[in-house]
């Protein structure tokens, strides 16, 4: 489950890779919580593009960074979205939550 954090001014850039589902779930969680908690961004983007599975555990995943970055009053957007993993956001009504792009 590699999770590169890369941060510029306000900005926060995450990128996962690899499948996220409940076995990586959890880890990943905690690795994006950390790394809101440390560096306090303004807007944490999520990109997506080495992502080659996702199922509802990827929901949880970006749920809760949405609801982090709540409380000190980040945004959150999704970029680079695969196409399975785009079919289990659309299908979840994500978009309604989150940016996607």
């Amino acid at each position: 489950m590699p999770i590169t954090v890369t941060s510029r001014d306000s900005a926060l850039t995450i990128a996962l890779s690899g499948e996220i589902d409940h076995q990586v779930a959890r880890e990943m969680m905690d690795s994006i919580t950390d790394a809101i908690a440390t560096r306090l961004p303004a807007q944490l983007v999520l990109d997506l593009s080495g992502v080659t599975f996702m199922d509802s555990s990827g929901i949880a995943v970006l749920l809760r960074a949405r609801r982090q970055l709540a409380h000190s009053g980040g945004a959150l957007r999704v970029v680079n979205i695969p196409a399975q993993a785009r079919r289990v956001l659309d299908a979840a009504g994500i978009g309604r939550l989150i940016s996607l792009d």
